[in-house]
């Protein structure tokens, strides 16, 4: 099959603040980082969690961080595998 033709390189999307560039993308991540946190602050209770054997009783907040960590890894590991194709 035949490549598609190289689009044009176009500068990143960026804003200006007080005078700084801020690209979009990265103003999307802090604020879904920023709405990440806060709903793991909010969630404080405990839960039950069932791992094939164990019975595990964990607060939320734990348990949402590590699902949290476990699906940025595994984000950046299939982007970081797209890259190189």
């Amino acid at each position: 099959m035949s490549r598609k033709a190289a689009a044009p390189n176009h500068p990143p999307s960026t804003l200006s603040y007080k005078g700084r560039d801020m690209r979009l993308r990265t103003i999307a991540f802090v604020i879904l980082a920023g709405l990440a946190i806060w709903f793991i602050a909010a969630n404080t209770g405990s839960v039950t969690i069932r791992l094939w054997i164990p019975t595990v009783t964990l607060p939320l907040w734990s348990v949402l961080t590590v699902t949290l960590l476990v699906g940025v890894v595994l984000g950046l590991y299939i982007a970081r595998r797209r890259i190189r194709r």
